[in-house]
């Protein structure tokens, strides 16, 4: 499993997944995960685009850390999931819990309020 992240002119962080999210590939991304998206209060888009597989352990990794996000006043959400993990994200309800879009530039509109915030 592979994770790169970047900051974009607006500050949001971008965390880019690629892989599959079963136990192995959630051991493998699960601490720079969290070192990414939990850690600071930010404002941060998971790109689930390159990601082909999502299991329970991913769903849980994805969930604590926007939890966490949500606790120090920031805001997680998620980006372009493939077909089968979108529907994984919608069968389970995660995406009642965690905003989804389709494109980033949505996900980063859907930020805007957030980043306004954190600013201040």
């Amino acid at each position: 499993m592979l994770l790169e992240s970047s900051i974009l002119e607006d500050g949001t962080t971008v965390v880019s997944l690629q892989g599959r999210m079963d136990v192995s590939g959630t051991q493998e991304i699960e601490l720079p995960l969290t070192t990414r998206t939990a850690i600071s209060k930010a404002a941060i888009i998971v790109d689930l685009s390159g990601v082909d597989f999502l299991a329970s352990i991913g769903l849980r990794a994805l969930v604590s850390n926007a939890k966490a996000q949500e606790l120090r006043g920031g805001r997680m959400v998620l980006c372009n999931p493939q077909p089968a993990v979108e529907k994984v994200l919608a069968s389970t309800g995660i995406d009642t819990i965690i905003p989804v879009f389709r494109t980033r530039s949505a996900a980063q509109e859907y930020l805007l309020p957030v980043l306004r915030k954190l600013r201040r």
